[in-house]
């Protein structure tokens, strides 16, 4: 096999072609081994090259039944862990760490057949929506290298669109699947709360916003990867109720006529690049072409408050990540990077009653998009406020860094939080992504789809918000989408 015949393929039509006899997978992960060769050195995006490992596992034998039988795989280095190789998480604190246990859903795409070769790059914990971990230089998106893939599921979301793979690992507690993928020209669905188990070493991610799932470039292989890794754990906390029927099987049919609202307004009343309203002008003619009814709309939720309920949720749990590792492993200050540290300060000095209040308004927001969903099928916005800003644009001033460990320090970090610096500089990052926090407080599935590319030939997706237990509704459509305007065969130049 040739590499322009292994792109051709998605994941679903690789495995065919190995049941069928017609390659091996040690010649697809050869293929794939040669292509991150030739690419990374571009775009940076693996974190860890697992080769050896992978050779080892292409030469044991498969289940035919396997759905993604030998099928070359990246997985996310962050929360997506294989016992005894490490996972740094984006962070140098965790460089050294030991992994004691196999993630539930890593063990689900090892038992379907998939061969994982790599780990990708991420943002310190996930906690950014850019992919540039300081300690370890930043993911380089494919379509133009000066420019973000987008993250936290950046480093995989760039080694899709450069081709390496067809489908890699991702997780999502904010956006961070379907922002790479509306950057990178990839599908991104973020499942609802409790579908796919998270555990076994936690039991839910940021009480249960942060969800697993991958970036691909084929409908049916998101549906695929849903049908394998959703289900209950005996140790989760909770599960959604099995589909009615396989994702796979749900996706040849086509979905009923849709009542769909749609905004391009920014939640956080900012400017909207044009080209981010053009996406979504775009679809809304392709969707009225296909039938479905869509209408203006009002935003499903009060997006100052939203993200505030987001973000001091986010500083907690950056403010757990790291008071963990200090006291369990003796991590220092300087193995964090200075945002990490701001985030953490911020955190601590939440006090209990604001994060219950925080989190009982988490409820409120549920309730606010229910009564959406009660007059609209699905919310439809960009999912992204603008193209993929450059490298380096969303970093953090240094003064600011400075002022902040300075506060910190002093036990300040309360009244850092309420500077119209630091408020600025959170502001900065929310402004590109304030559409993708919604499905997660609310636990609501959510997917970005590549129907648009800018003049400058970037990609720039939008997104649909479904109701609870709405993943197949999701993907009818976006098989719907797909099959009116078909995007996999779109490749970036790299």
């Amino acid at each position: 096999m040739k590499f322009a015949e292994y792109r051709q393929q998605d994941a679903l039509g690789l495995a065919h072609l190995v049941r069928t006899g017609q390659v091996h997978p040690r010649e697809l992960l050869q293929l794939a081994i040669e292509r991150a060769d030739q690419t990374d050195p571009q775009i940076t995006a693996m974190m860890r090259r697992l080769d050896d490992m992978a050779r080892g596992r292409c030469e044991q034998p498969f289940d035919p039944a396997n759905p993604f039988m030998g099928v070359p795989f990246v997985i996310k280095d962050l929360f997506q862990d294989i016992k005894g190789v490490p996972s740094t998480g984006g962070s140098r604190a965790l460089r050294h760490m030991p992994v004691t246990d196999t993630s539930d859903v890593v063990r689900r795409w090892q038992d379907a057949g998939l061969v994982i070769f790599g780990k990708s790059k991420t943002p310190e914990f996930g906690a950014r929506n850019v992919t540039e971990p300081t300690a370890f230089g930043p993911a380089r998106n494919p379509w133009d290298t000066t420019r973000t893939p987008g993250g936290s599921s950046g480093g995989s979301a760039a080694l899709v669109a450069a081709g390496v793979v067809p489908v890699a690992g991702a997780n999502d507690g904010g956006g961070s699947i379907r922002i790479p993928a509306a950057a990178c020209g990839l599908l991104g669905l973020k499942a609802g709360r409790g579908r796919i188990p998270i555990g076994p070493m936690m039991a839910e991610g940021m009480f249960g916003a942060a969800v697993q799932g991958v970036v691909s470039r084929s409908v049916r292989d998101t549906a695929a990867m849903m049908d394998i890794m959703q289900g209950p754990e005996p140790h989760a906390p909770y599960w959604m109720p099995a589909p009615e029927s396989s994702y796979l099987e749900a996706i040849q049919r086509p979905p009923r006529k849709l009542r769909i609202g749609f905004t391009t307004d920014s939640p956080l009343g900012l400017p909207v690049d044009p080209q981010a309203i053009a996406a979504v002008e775009d679809a809304v003619a392709l969707l009225t072409s296909l039938g479905h009814e869509v209408a203006p709309s009002e935003q499903p939720m009060d997006g100052q408050t939203l993200s505030s309920d987001f973000l001091m949720t986010w500083f907690c749990m950056m403010a757990g990540i790291v008071t963990e590792l200090q006291a369990r492993y003796g991590a220092t200050p300087a193995d964090f990077e200075p945002d990490t540290r701001a985030m953490a300060a911020v955190g601590r000095s939440v006090s209990a009653m604001e994060l219950l209040n925080c989190l009982d308004r988490w409820n409120g927001h549920n309730r606010t998009l229910s009564a959406y969903h009660q007059r609209y099928d699905l919310w439809l916005s960009p999912t992204l406020s603008a193209p993929p800003p450059a490298i380096g644009a969303m970093d953090t001033p240094k003064l600011l860094h400075v002022v902040g460990d300075v506060v910190a320090r002093l036990g300040l970090s309360g009244l850092l939080r309420k500077t119209p610096q630091f408020q600025s500089s959170v502001l900065k990052n929310l402004a590109w992504t304030p559409y993708t926090q919604l499905a997660n407080l609310t636990g609501r599935p959510a997917m970005s789809v590549p129907l648009y590319w800018t003049p400058q030939g970037l990609p720039l997706g939008v997104q649909f918000v479904a109701p609870l237990n709405g993943e197949a509704l999701l993907l009818q459509l976006a098989a719907q989408l797909e099959q009116a305007r078909p995007w996999a065969q779109r490749h970036a130049p790299l």
